[in-house]
């Protein structure tokens, strides 16, 4: 049976355009998403949204809270606790701001597509209810951009709580993409007292899943996923606690993974290095299509 992975059909097109040096890249966004885990009884459950089937890129597609960055993340006012940007550039492999910029878009994301705030009125705490009007007044004005993360942080007398996240991989959407991305991916812990919601209008369904029983699912074709999503997802499976994938973090290879496209014998390849399992062998005849 197929496994569930996903990708445009309008890629082979565009790989032999790119090929033929009719097709210029743009460059990627950057962007951050989260991988937010809890503790089971069973061990560890992993957060994911179902991406509405209406959506142009990727729709029925599961994947976790993310987005791109806001170029007011990297606003120097922004209240910070954890290790210091310094350290956070060299990790994520940015200059200083970028690094600032990052690390808000992953926290902000999160709060905007799951309702859930690494953030707290003291470097030590994290707030524990993040509902009621008010909450939500201002969780859909940083959605709008009416408002910065900043000012947000600003208002409620927050602190960005760095220490909350560790940054995992890092992968670049493939050249040939017309939507590209440059996505650094990270882990937290679902902090006490908060509860994950469907906050995206992007999303249709969320759910609580061990990596282990979301993978088997795609493999068997009944979970529809990008690469990086299922990449991430085998990657937490050996964790049995929150605590132990976010003590593996910082030891993780942040060299950034992007998809590279080759002729070869009569086929373009597609491939992912690192990630075999990705592996695509795509007809060279116009409008060959993908394969499902």
């Amino acid at each position: 049976m197929a496994n569930g992975q996903w990708y445009p059909p309008e890629w082979p097109d565009r790989i032999r355009a790119l090929a033929e040096g009719t097709l210029t890249p743009v460059s990627p966004k950057r962007a951050a998403t989260v991988m937010l885990l809890k503790d089971t009884g069973s061990g560890t459950a992993v957060h994911m949204l179902r991406r509405r089937a209406s959506m142009a890129f990727a729709g029925g597609a599961y994947a976790y809270p993310g987005g791109g960055v806001d170029p007011r993340d990297d606003d120097h006012h922004v209240r910070w606790a954890g290790p210091m940007r310094a350290w956070w550039a060299e990790r994520l492999g940015v200059d200083e701001t970028g690094a600032q910029a990052i690390v808000c878009a992953a926290v902000r994301e999160t709060y905007e597509e799951a309702g859930v705030l690494l953030a707290g009125p003291t470097p030590e705490s994290v707030v524990g209810d993040t509902t009621g009007a008010e909450w939500e007044a201002d969780r859909a004005a940083l959605v709008a951009r009416d408002l910065s993360f900043a000012e947000f942080l600003d208002r409620r007398g927050l602190v960005l709580r760095s220490d909350l996240l560790g940054a995992w991989t890092r992968w670049i959407t493939p050249e040939f993409e017309s939507r590209r991305y440059d996505t650094w991916f990270f882990v937290a812990a679902l902090p006490e007292g908060q509860r994950t919601r469907n906050a995206s209008t992007e999303a249709d369904r969320t759910v609580w899943t061990a990596p282990g029983e979301a993978a088997t699912s795609y493999d068997k074709g009944e979970l529809l996923m990008m690469p990086p999503t299922i990449a991430t997802l085998r990657q937490l499976m050996p964790y049995d606690t929150a605590a132990e994938a976010l003590a593996a973090a910082p030891a993780r290879d942040m060299t950034p993974v992007i998809a590279r496209a080759r002729l070869e014998d009569g086929e373009i390849v597609l491939s992912w290095p690192g990630h075999d399992e990705f592996t695509k062998h795509i007809p060279t005849t116009p409008n060959g299509g993908a394969p499902a």
